[in-house]
């Protein structure tokens, strides 16, 4: 089911909670709401569901405009941040409480509900009550029970916080994997840039209530269009340049930041300030000296195992510097002098 969304906006009192935002979800797509606390993103999803109505604009669930739709009547399964599982109910009641509901048949109920216990994995738990289960668990029954409805769109708000680091991707894997057997319309909520660029087929990041880009996970993370998306999706360091000179046949550009030149693989942008934005593993340490090298100084160098995090006093300012499968003998020490370089073709240029 493809869900459109014309010039949304919702105000509570002053806040203008969600702005002017218009959006289009392809049918079978795994559509996710990104963004910081307070940024709108679960407001716009109950608007979706019909829970808020829309202050302006337009829901659109394939040709039908559901703006006056109640929310019984959407077709859309919820799952949200707390479970809301009914704790006097065992697995099995409560994945079958919606097609109750909806008066569905004995035998047909039976069958949906058996077929949805194997679909997520909780076999021999039918009879458990919530306050028996993992995390995990309750988890995959609040998605079961979404499920069962067989809703045109699944709606998830949050679902993974409650759960502990190893859990989440275990689970975030699980729902990924359901969303593609089922190829249901999803659309999603976190505040998690890593959980949303492993489940999502598009991405829209909202800030403040608008939309500030849209696009798949590679397109933000390569080419972010704000200093705001650059931050936010997986984090860069942020410099502000000048343009010196451009030679747009190559493309080649010359710029310089607090007083350093160096020379970059990209177009003139707008105007001849700009910020340069360079995720933390496209910076190379290396002994070499010359042209466009940095000299700088470890402040701070953390191990983490896959990778070590070095914090670098460079350019007028701090530079994050992140050096992936590391041996143990090149491990740079606090105070240590280090060189480094940008890889030229892997950095985005932003106008604002």
């Amino acid at each position: 089911m493809q869900v459109v969304l014309k010039g949304i906006s919702k105000v509570f009192g002053k806040l203008r909670a969600v702005d002017d935002v218009s959006l289009e979800i392809g049918d079978g797509d795994f559509f996710t709401l990104l963004g910081p606390s307070g940024c709108g993103k679960t407001t716009l999803l109950r608007v979706i569901a019909g829970f808020y109505p829309p202050d302006g604009g337009e829901v659109y669930f394939g040709e039908r405009l559901v703006n006056d739709v109640p929310p019984h009547r959407r077709e859309t399964g919820m799952v949200f941040q707390n479970y809301a599982l009914f704790p006097h109910l065992t697995v099995r009641e409560n994945i079958a409480y919606g097609l109750r509901v909806r008066k569905v048949g004995r035998a047909e109920m039976d069958a949906r509900i058996g077929e949805m216990i194997r679909g997520v994995r909780l076999e021999g738990l039918e009879k458990r009550f919530p306050g028996q289960l993992s995390g995990g668990q309750q988890q995959r029954v609040a998605l079961a029970r979404a499920l069962v409805i067989s809703p045109q769109i699944l709606l998830m708000d949050e679902p993974l916080s409650n759960l502990d680091a190893k859990l989440r991707v275990a689970m975030r894997e699980e729902i990924r994997r359901i969303q593609k057997e089922l190829g249901i319309t999803t659309i999603y909520v976190t505040h998690d840039q890593e959980e949303a660029m492993a489940v999502s087929d598009r991405i829209a990041i909202l800030n403040l209530g608008r939309l500030e880009q849209l696009g798949t996970p590679g397109e933000i993370y390569f080419h972010p269009r704000s200093r705001f998306a650059a931050e936010f999706m997986g984090g860069s360091n942020l410099f502000e340049m000048r343009v010196l000179s451009c030679d747009e046949a190559v493309p080649r550009l010359r710029a310089e930041i607090n007083g350093f030149p160096l020379t970059l693989k990209a177009r003139r942008p707008a105007c001849d300030r700009a910020y340069l934005s360079v995720r933390p593993e496209w910076v190379r340490l290396t002994e070499d000296a010359g042209e466009d090298v940095v000299e700088g100084t470890v402040e701070s160098a953390t191990f983490l195992g896959a990778l070590v995090r070095y914090r670098v006093k460079a350019l007028g300012g701090h530079v994050t510097i992140e050096v992936h499968t590391p041996r143990s003998e090149d491990i740079r020490l606090e105070g240590a002098s280090v060189r480094f370089r940008f890889d030229p073709e892997r950095l985005a240029i932003l106008g604002d």
